[in-house]
């Protein structure tokens, strides 16, 4: 059996002017729960509609299961999709529209009877059958899309940003409820999101992606704490990014300090991006820090506080249960494993420090 189950080869799609993917390579193994996440605009939809049939690149190839489809129609291939919009059946009930695909294969009754019990079991819904779609709340409607696309038995499941529309509550029973269903069924989930906490927490692997290009695939551990370049670093989570000095193995410095570090492999005196977790940073006393500064704002997060604060002209963010107030000076503790370093890339410039949160804001800030 094909580990792979699909992967695109050097696939390019240009719309209109627009290069939408340059030549894009990518792998998914089977079994997994895949995500592609990254800003609006970057790619990930456009792969979805490309593994799906409903587009064609203009160069590359398209593998599933290690044969070519690129020319394969749509309804041949062995993948359904879950959209953003679950395009429900609003005068079918919930018991039809999971049946419809099987009766568009002319199952038998008594087979879709069996499927669809089935599915409506695997997606708790066993009790809902005979009612109508309008009548169920948005994560109920999501289970039956989910249902309905798993009934044909894909070997793919394509999801679309599905939990987009759901509330934050729901949102998060349902990446529960996703990925208990993948795990259950062994199907390869392929999930479209720009959300990371949602990638974080659902996924095998998640695939970073901007500008039409893979940035990083690996593990969600791997890429929050192995970011490969800038905009890894800033688009997972919250970093404080510094350019700094690679000046031999082990040994960095930024902010004006020498830093001991975990990092090897760079030229003396290389420069390159360091990367410092907020949550990584402990508070001490001025004089007992590495460096200090000077608290700018605080602001209660529930679980922890943060604490923005200038430390030689570079605003940094740092999550505390500590409480600090503005104007006050704070000493900043730094431990080897708290450091993570990465060569200088195309988007070693363009991001910006904690003096506004988005990179449209902080753009406006230095014009």
């Amino acid at each position: 059996m094909h580990n792979l189950i699909v992967e695109l080869k050097d696939v390019t799609v240009v719309l209109g002017k627009e290069k939408i993917l340059s030549e894009m390579n990518l792998e998914c193994p089977r079994g997994q729960f895949i995500t592609l996440l990254g800003p609006s605009g970057c790619g990930k939809t456009t792969i979805l509609r490309l593994i799906g049939g409903f587009l064609l690149p203009n160069s590359g190839e398209i593998f599933f299961e290690g044969k070519k489809i690129n020319n394969l129609p749509s309804h041949e291939r062995e993948v359904n999709t879950v959209f953003q919009k679950y395009s429900l059946f609003s005068h079918l009930n919930v018991y039809e529209n999971v049946a419809f695909g099987l009766r568009i294969k002319k199952k038998s009754e008594s087979e879709i009877k069996k499927i669809v019990a089935e599915m409506l079991e695997l997606v708790n819904l066993k009790n809902f059958a005979h009612r109508g779609v309008d009548s169920l709340s948005g994560g109920q409607q999501q289970r039956v899309a989910v249902a309905r696309a798993l009934a044909n038995h894909p070997k793919v499941l394509l999801l679309d940003e599905p939990l987009a529309a759901l509330d934050l509550k729901l949102r998060k029973d349902m990446q529960n409820e996703l990925k208990k269903i993948q795990v259950q069924t062994g199907i390869t989930f392929i999930f479209v999101t720009h959300d990371q906490e949602e990638a974080l927490s659902m996924s095998d692997t998640i695939v970073v992606m901007n500008k039409g290009k893979v940035q990083q695939i690996d593990t969600p551990t791997n890429i929050y704490n192995e970011p490969q370049n800038a905009f890894v670093a800033d688009f997972i989570g919250e970093s404080n990014v510094l350019d700094g000095i690679m000046l031999e193995d082990f040994l960095v410095r930024f902010a004006g300090k020498n830093f001991r570090c975990l990092d090897s492999g760079f030229e003396p005196n290389e420069l390159i991006d360091v990367v410092i977790r907020p949550e990584d940073i402990k508070i001490v006393e001025p004089n007992e820090g590495d460096i200090s500064g000077i608290v700018v704002s605080s602001t209660f997060k529930g679980v922890h506080n943060e604490i923005i604060t200038n430390i030689s002209n570079f605003i940094w963010m740092i999550q505390t249960t500590e409480c600090h107030h503005p104007g006050e000076e704070i000493g900043l503790k730094l431990f080897p494993d708290d450091i993570h370093i990465m060569r200088k890339s195309e988007y070693s410039d363009e991001v910006g420090d904690y003096s506004a949160f988005s990179d449209e804001f902080y753009e406006e800030k230095i014009k």
